[in-house]
């Protein structure tokens, strides 16, 4: 992985449309072997406390450079190899909607997958380590009230946790498996060319009813006064859509699910989870069926297995976002 430090600050410089140009071909060269993500459950998360290194890009070449220098491709994958290195991205350029179309499938979807994996397994474990604190915080814990309030098990108003509380808490903060949300970040953002995810990182068209959202060029009244969530980083794009499947009560299902495997020591997998997403979008079982189907096709339950590398964390910057 990442260990020859003078070559990561050498100036390859980015050009996010590249970055997620490179943001598209599968996983892994090979769709059917998509490179691994995983939910890192069976293992106590230890982030690296290595401060972040940014690396700047100009091409999808060197965006494929570093994978390779990472051994974060397919030949890698291929001989076992489950570590995916902590790379992270500011966000999507005007230059990559305009010029994925232009991009080999099968080469744009390895860079997709390969960009938004680590921001997976990042996300996954900091739930974890919530996860934890959850488990063995004393009850009147402010670190414990503030887990409470943010996941809306305990109102503003109260001063400790029940123990009844912390149980519910441990029912609703847990990992999602990488291989679903790569899937519905594809599905959703269009392979990152949607407007709204170049706009405001959006990448799993969450709705916002505060007024701050992206207004959509076509508005439904019905719906009331609704926008696109937006997001300041890719990173928290991923983080708001675990928060929204972690306590959205039209989710209550998939949580009883992942729960209940969980209880049984079976994999919590995307397959099994993406069964209960009929209320994700009004498409119903027909979004179901095409979740299942992105994960199948792709090969993506292999990135449930996947782990992060304790390695210096990686900031991927086009030079795009330099000259602006």
């Amino acid at each position: 992985m990442m260990r020859n430090a003078t070559w990561q600050l050498k100036a390859l410089v980015v050009t996010i449309v590249l970055l997620l140009g490179a943001l598209a071909v599968g996983l892994l060269t090979d769709i059917d072997k998509t490179p691994p993500v995983s939910e890192s459950t069976k293992t106590q998360p230890k982030p690296s406390s290595i401060a972040v290194q940014n690396v700047y890009i100009d091409s999808l070449d060197d965006i494929k450079t570093l994978f390779d220098s990472l051994k974060y491709n397919t030949q890698s994958w291929n001989e076992g190899n489950r570590e995916v290195p902590r790379l992270t991205f500011q966000t999507v350029t005007e230059r990559w909607q305009k010029t994925a179309h232009q991009i080999p499938v099968r080469e744009k979807k390895m860079i997709f997958f390969r960009l938004m994996a680590p921001l997976i397994l990042i996300a996954n474990e900091n739930i974890l380590l919530e996860r934890q604190q959850i488990a063995d915080l004393a009850l009147d814990d402010p670190a414990l009230l503030s887990l409470g309030q943010k996941y809306g098990i305990v109102e503003q108003t109260d001063t400790k946790v029940t123990e009844q509380q912390r149980q519910e808490l441990l029912l609703e903060v847990d990992i999602m498996p990488p291989s679903l949300v790569l899937a519905q970040a594809a599905e959703e953002s269009g392979w990152a060319t949607s407007r709204f995810t170049v706009e405001g990182n959006a990448y799993f068209g969450q709705w916002d009813f505060s007024g701050k959202g992206m207004k959509p060029r076509q508005q439904r009244k019905e719906l009331g006064n609704y926008g696109v969530a937006q997001f300041d980083t890719p990173l928290e794009s991923v983080e708001g859509y675990l928060l929204n499947l972690n306590t959205s009560n039209a989710y209550q299902e998939l949580r009883t699910l992942r729960a209940k495997l969980r209880q049984q020591n079976k994999p919590i997998t995307g397959l099994e989870l993406a069964t209960t997403l009929h209320k994700y979008s009004e498409r119903g079982q027909a979004y179901v069926d095409a979740i299942s189907e992105m994960i199948r096709y792709n090969g993506l339950q292999q990135v449930d297995e996947a782990y992060l590398a304790d390695t210096a964390p990686l900031h991927l910057i086009a030079k795009e976002e330099v000259t602006q």
